[in-house]
């Protein structure tokens, strides 16, 4: 599904290496879920509020009958055989695009999308992420959040004093960590975790944080 982990023993996927060089924008894919525990990490958004969430980047195509290779930023990507239809988005405008079949190759998607049926028609889409709408998603559960709604964020401490702005969130392998923007120093770097992460206001665009001893040292 779209939302579904627990705060930890989580599985990663690993971009394959033409990805890595835009690992941002892959990363904004993913959702997080704050447990008793920690914070979770496990699916995908385009942009902070958006209706839009990615679901896939393609890759490249497949064989000559109009197939794509699509890497999936869901945790399961089973959700393809689900959907539709799914919004190509070009950079300058996002298309529709009717989904005719789906395969499962190693851990990608292959796509044939209805009206494409060679390869030249889907050429220029390496590259470019497929995206859904918010309706189209499984429904969040509590303390759960698309990774694009927290980009952006004013990061503020329990004293209500701001440290910064959420910028990125950079995978570790224990636990995500969230990287945070602060005028006038180097990055803040803090542990997606329960004792860090005291509260997320989507309406109010704040994340408060108990910065633990140390943190603002490193």
């Amino acid at each position: 599904s779209d939302a579904s982990c627990p705060a930890y023993g989580r599985t990663r996927r690993h971009p394959p290496p033409e990805l890595l060089q835009n690992r941002r924008t892959f990363r904004l894919a993913v959702f997080f879920r704050i447990g008793a525990s920690g914070v979770r990490a496990s699916d995908a958004c385009g942009g902070c509020m958006e209706n839009m969430l990615r679901v896939g980047v393609i890759t490249t195509t497949h064989g000559v009958r109009g197939e794509v290779k699509v890497y999936p930023t869901t945790d399961d990507a089973g959700r393809f055989l689900e959907l539709e239809e799914v919004w190509l988005d070009t950079g300058k405008e996002r298309i529709p695009l009717k989904i005719q079949n789906v395969k499962f190759f190693k851990n990608m998607v292959i796509l044939k999308f209805e009206g494409y049926d060679d390869m030249n028609a889907v050429q220029a889409w390496r590259q470019k992420d497929l995206l859904i709408s918010r309706e189209q998603a499984v429904e969040l559960q509590e303390d759960e959040y698309f990774i694009g709604d927290l980009i952006g964020l004013r990061v503020e401490d329990e004293e209500g004093n701001t440290l910064g702005t959420l910028k990125d969130v950079l995978e570790t392998g224990a636990n995500d960590v969230y990287l945070v923007s602060c005028p006038g120093r180097k990055d803040l770097m803090l542990p997606a975790i329960k004792d860090c992460i005291r509260g997320v206001d989507l309406a109010a665009g704040i994340m408060r944080v108990k910065v633990l001893p140390g943190l603002l040292e490193l």
